[in-house]
Order: C-alpha cells, then structure tokens, then sequence
C-alpha cells in the first residue's frame, strides 16, 4: 500500500488505510517491546483474512507472530497464560461471530484477574476483534458483540473509527496493564486517512468531537461515525447544525464529554451498528438523561441494529443503520 509524506517537517505524517495503520502499530510494538507477541489463526504465513497482520511473521519470526490452532478458546487461554509469564499477547479473533468459544476465558478469567488481585497481577492481553457489517459477509462474520463486552467489570473495549485513531489506540492498548477488547470496524479496513507517528496521543478512553454544531449532537464509534459525518452534511443542507463527538470507547464510556456536548445543543442521538436493545446507548441515554434532564430539550434517541439475529448478506442493507434512519432520528429530536 503507498504512503506518502505529507509534512514538511520532520514529523513523519503517513496517508494510510484504517488496516495499514494497525499494522504499523503492530509493527512498532513488536520492535519496541520484545514481550509483545501477536497469536492467531492466520496471522502468520497469510497476514491474517484482511491482511492487517501482513508481513509480520516474515520481519519477526514464527516466535513472535504464531499462527494458532482454530481453538479461540485456546489462543485467549494461551495469551492468559503468557500474560501471566510477563508477556504482552496481542491475539487475533479472524471474525466477531467466532469470539463466542473464547467468550468464557475472556469473561471469568481474563477479565478478573488483575481487578481482583488489586492490580498485582497485570493481565495485558489485547483481543482484536473485526466486527460489524457493512461487506456483505456470510452468517457469523458481521456481529456487533460490544455490549456483551462492556457489561463485564474488568475488561476495557474500544473502537476506532480512523487510521490515526486505529494506530494510536492500538500502541494504548498494548501498553495497558488491563485487558483490552479492541473492536476494529471492518468496512472501514480500507478508509484512509493521515497518521502522525509521533504524534503524543489523547487518553486511550476520551471521545472526541471530530465536529462542532449547536442543535443536536450525535455520539457514534467505530463505522459509525463516518455515517454521522454524511448525516451532518446533509443536515447542514438544510440549515441545522449537528455535533458530532466520536466516543472512541465503549467501556469505560466518556460521560463528561457526551454532557459538555449535549448540554451545549440539547438534543442527543446515538448510532451504532448493534441492536437498539440493551445496547450502549442504552446506557448512554440513561446516564445523560439523568445528568442534563434540565439541559435535554428532547428524549435522547437511538438508532441501531434491529432485535433479531443477523440476516444474510442480501439483507443486511435493511438491518443496518443508514443514512435515512439516522436523519429521521435527528428529524424527530428536532421537532421537539
């Protein structure tokens, strides 16, 4: 994939796809710290399904860059172990919908080690996670698992929605004495955008607001925000003014943000990909409702994922959040 150098300066800022970037991050990773091993199916030889483990293996050897059995189970009870040994596994799960084997060692075990023990066994284990639609995928290869994550105490899970984003969460979460749940957004594998290498990053969980407006805000993560920007453009056709504050983490969830945001215009939609029920901007709603009811000027909405099981490939135009229901939410807000 070519770079390009678009600084004049020293500063080595890099136009890269959302999948390039983790890959150097990877890469940075395992050159700084040799405690940091990546382990998955495919990982190695292949580069892994979408390619962002590309060339790895070949630079740092079979010893740093395994490729694991297909036991999900086994490579997150592996990376527990090895974690425990002082090492710093990166595993790979190749889709979301394959998560669910590992789902137990994930929840009672590497979730609850280092919070139990009050910090004195440090459990860095990051699992990558591909999630979400968007790529017309067969059955069990475009979930949206993250709310079942972000209920366990102990685990940290995030989402970034662009390359610089992708890099510097990616090293954050390498770096983290807590397990790390690391959502990447498939269909947004090969979106490109600048990174800057050297750039000192903003704190792992604080969401971002990637646009200013005054009448409503809306809270996205992941493939969700670049639908909240195309849902701003359009708005701004018609005169209304919408913020956009990309929440980055899940769990923790930066509350202080969505209320600086929200107490500013009033008015709150959240998008994401998962089901509407029992989802993160379940919570979101809950928590802002309780925090500006005297800001609010509407119900805080959402838009997401239908109450059912993912539908085939054909269909999962209709599932998904698009363009025309995210503007009807905002519509509605708007009417009040």
């Amino acid at each position: 994939m070519a770079e390009t150098m678009t600084s004049t300066t020293s500063t080595p800022v890099k136009s890269m796809a959302l999948a390039k970037a983790i890959n150097e991050s990877l890469r940075t990773a395992l050159d700084t710290d040799p405690k940091v091993l990546i382990m998955g199916e495919d990982v190695g030889k292949l580069g892994g399904v979408f390619r962002v483990t590309d060339g790895l293996q070949k630079d740092f050897g079979e010893s740093r860059v395994i490729d694991t059995p297909l036991a999900e189970s086994g490579i997150v009870g592996t990376a527990i172990g090895l974690a425990l040994r002082g090492y710093r596994p990166v595993v790979e799960i190749q889709f979301d919908g394959f998560v669910f084997p590992a789902y137990d060692q994930i929840v009672t075990q590497l979730a609850k080690m280092h919070a139990r023990s009050l910090g004195k066994v440090k459990m860095p284990v990051v699992v990558r996670i591909p999630y979400g639609g968007g790529i017309g995928a067969v059955e069990h290869h475009s979930e949206s698992p993250e709310a079942l994550f972000a209920h366990v105490a102990g685990l940290k899970v995030v989402s970034p929605s662009n390359p610089s984003d992708a890099y510097w969460m990616m090293q954050q979460a390498i770096q983290s004495d807590d397990p790390v749940i690391f959502f990447e957004p498939k269909r947004r594998y090969w979106d490109k955008g600048e990174v800057n290498t050297e750039a000192i990053p903003g704190p792992l969980h604080k969401a971002q607001v990637v646009r200013e407006g005054t009448d409503l805000t809306l809270a996205a993560y992941g493939p969700m925000v670049k639908l909240c920007k195309e849902v701003a453009d359009v708005a701004a056709e018609e005169g209304r003014s919408l913020e956009i504050l990309d929440l980055r983490s899940v769990s923790p969830l930066d509350f202080d943000s969505i209320q600086t945001s929200v107490e500013k215009t009033g008015r709150l939609v959240v998008v994401h990909e998962a089901p509407v029920f029992f989802g993160s901007g379940a919570e979101i709603a809950a928590r802002i409702t309780e925090r500006c009811f005297y800001h609010l000027e509407a119900p805080v909405l959402r838009v997401g994922g239908y109450h059912a099981p993912y539908p085939p490939a054909r269909l999962e135009e209709e599932y998904l959040p698009g363009l025309d229901r995210v503007l009807d939410a905002v519509d509605r807000a708007l009417a009040y």
